[in-house]
C-alpha cells in the first residue's frame, strides 16, 4: 500500500482483462523500483524458500514471476529459468527459457496468485521435460477458492508471504480503508465472477 503496488477501490472498481470487476488491483512490479522494498521481498522469499528443500531450479512464470525470480536464484546461488505462457512463434518456439534438465527439482516464483492457472500451465511446461515442481511460492494471493482447490488437484504446494486477509485487516489498522467496507471486499472474494459494488445491499 506504502508504494501503491496495491490499491483499493470498492467505489470505483476497476475492470480485469477477464472482464470481472474488482476492487482491489494488484501490479507488484513496482516492488522493483523501490530497492528497500525489493530486498525486503527477496529476503522474505529466500527464508520461506527454505520451507521447500532440497530443490535445485528457480523456476519464474513469465513476466511478474521472472524479475522476483532471478533475485531469488541469485540469493540462494542456483539456476534460473523461466516459462512463458506458451511457447514463441519464431525462432527456436521455446516456452521454457534457460537450461532446464530431466531429474531437476523445481521451485516456481509467480507474483501473485489468482486462479492459479499461469502457474499451473508453467509447471505442467515443465513436467513435460521431467522437471519436478516440489512447490510455488508467491507474494500475493486473492485467497479464491478455485485456486487452493486447483493446486490441492494438481497435488502442488503452495505458499505465499501474503494474502488478501491480511492486507484487508493492515488496511483498516493503517486508517486506509474504512472497516464499513470489509463485508463488500470479503463479498468479492467469495464471488468475484459476479461481484458488483450491490453484492451485498
Amino acid at each position: 500500500m506504502q508504494i501503491k503496488a496495491i490499491q483499493l477501490e470498492p467505489v470505483h472498481p476497476f475492470t480485469w482483462a477477464s472482464g470481472w470487476k474488482a476492487p482491489i488491483y494488484c501490479d507488484n512490479r513496482l516492488i522493483l523500483s523501490f530497492p528497500e522494498v525489493r530486498t525486503f521481498i527477496k529476503n522474505q522469499f529466500a527464508e520461506k524458500a527454505g520451507h521447500f528443500e532440497p530443490f535445485d531450479l528457480v523456476a519464474g512464470v513469465a513476466t511478474a514471476g521472472i524479475a522476483h525470480g532471478v533475485l531469488l536464484a541469485d540469493q540462494l546461488d542456483k539456476p534460473f529459468a523461466y516459462v512463458r505462457s506458451k511457447p514463441k512463434e519464431h525462432g527456436r518456439q521455446n516456452q521454457i527459457e534457460g537450461r532446464v534438465h530431466a531429474g531437476q527439482r523445481a521451485l516456481i516464483i509467480e507474483d501473485l496468485i489468482s486462479t492459479g492457472n499461469s502457474v499451473l500451465r508453467a509447471a505442467d511446461a515443465l513436467q513435460q521435460v521431467g522437471v519436478e515442481i516440489i512447490g510455488v511460492l508467491a507474494i500475493f494471493t486473492y485467497g479464491f477458492a478455485q485456486a487452493a482447490k486447483a493446486f490441492e488437484q494438481a497435488q502442488l504446494p503452495w505458499s505465499t508471504l501474503t494474502n488478501y486477509q491480511v492486507l484487508l485487516e493492515e488496511a483498516v489498522a493503517s486508517h486506509y480503508l474504512e472497516a464499513h467496507w470489509l463485508d463488500l471486499l470479503e463479498a468479492w472474494r467469495q464471488d468475484p465472477a459476479h461481484w458488483t459494488t450491490q453484492s451485498i445491499e
